[in-house]
């Protein structure tokens, strides 16, 4: 009797194998597409929301590299991508900024693509010292302003404005910290972002790499800076 009983289950066991590995495989597969597929280029953009209308950038007034004046109603009519840095960073600036030249190299020639840098240390980035980095990153677009000003003004912006944080800290290397994103804003001067999985948009575009991501934050700042210049004009 024992034999059948070990007959028995090894049938069924062979019944289960032939059943649902191959689908219990499938789904892995199915997963590892869609996975992999929520960062690639999306039909449309999203609006980012707050408090259910979609949220403009701020308006703000700087002194770029150049001693020009500059607001946000200069990028009306441009595409452009916003980030916070500063010149003398030792750490996450020089990667982001290596990043923002992909999209200067591949945009910067087009009137309607532009791309605002926030200086954290205003008191060192003159505009003087702004222009000297300008040049050492070998920026050629008309439309990259380097941006600096009231210390007070650029923190607000930062953090109630764009919810980027930065901030002053003396026990980090360069004395300041601040997160590495970049954010998106369209011709009409709206955030826009693409959407996750789940169809909530991801806001903001990381402009260091991370390792668990195939497509990383500038690929697809590349992808989607071109499909508002090309679908949203």
């Amino acid at each position: 009797m024992r034999q059948y009983s070990y007959i028995a289950v090894a049938f069924i066991v062979l019944v289960f194998g032939i059943l649902f590995i191959p689908r219990i495989i499938n789904r892995f597969q199915e997963a590892s597409l869609v996975d992999n597929n929520r960062l690639s280029a999306p039909k449309s953009l999203a609006y980012i929301r707050l408090n259910g209308e979609a949220k403009k950038v701020p308006d703000f007034v700087f002194t770029n590299q150049d001693k020009r004046i500059i607001s946000n109603e200069d990028y009306l009519g441009k595409v452009y991508v916003i980030e916070f840095f500063f010149s003398t960073c030792p750490t996450i600036c020089p990667i982001m900024n290596a990043n923002m030249k992909r999209l200067e190299e591949a945009f910067g020639h087009r009137d309607d693509f532009g791309i605002a840098s926030f200086t954290i240390d205003p008191e060192k980035d003159t505009p003087e010292q702004l222009k000297r980095y300008s040049e050492s990153l070998g920026v050629f677009s008309q439309n990259w302003h380097f941006l600096t000003g009231e210390s007070a003004d650029i923190f607000a912006l930062a953090n109630k404005g764009f919810n980027i944080f930065a901030g002053i800290n003396p026990q980090v290397a360069g004395g300041f910290e601040h997160q590495g994103y970049f954010a998106l804003v369209d011709q009409k001067g709206y955030l826009r972002s693409r959407t996750d999985l789940f169809g909530n948009p991801i806001v903001y575009y990381l402009g260091i790499p991370e390792d668990e991501l195939d497509t990383q934050g500038t690929d697809m700042l590349l992808e989607d800076v071109r499909k508002l210049l090309e679908n949203e004009k």
